[in-house]
């Protein structure tokens, strides 16, 4: 259960981006919104290539530990952003109204949650079954 749910909040931060793309996301952010639209648009674009490697590296090493703490950085970021989106939900350029845009940004916010509240709940019944071992 816990794959599928980082699997599922992963995906929708994926088809977010591609939204974003017909959002004009970068008119947001910070650095991107001062270039011309043109440039800010293929650096946006292109500044995800290494981005989606690097998380799909991550969250899937042969080391346990990064695989795990990986996931939890991208489950913890899907509610922040979340929480980033509803903040910019008044601003003049913000765009993402539409069912489909709330739906993957505060769905993949309520997945990362899920994901942080199973993971969570799960090392402490190891770690309560641990100790009534001893």
């Amino acid at each position: 259960m816990q794959n599928l749910l980082f699997y599922l909040g992963f995906a929708t931060l994926m088809a977010h981006e591609l939204d974003a793309m017909t959002q004009a996301e970068w008119r947001l952010l910070f650095v991107l919104r001062r270039l011309p639209d043109a440039t800010a648009e293929v650096a946006f674009v292109l500044v995800h290539i290494p981005l989606v490697a690097g998380l799909l590296w991550l969250t899937n090493s042969d080391t346990p530990e990064i695989k795990r703490w990986s996931r939890l950085a991208i489950a913890a970021f899907l509610a922040i952003h979340a929480a980033l989106h509803k903040r910019l939900d008044h601003h003049p350029l913000y765009s993402f109204d539409s069912a489909l845009s709330m739906g993957l940004i505060y769905g993949g916010g309520l997945l990362g949650l899920l994901y942080l509240g199973i993971v969570f709940a799960s090392r402490l019944r190891q770690s309560t079954s641990a100790q009534s071992e001893m």
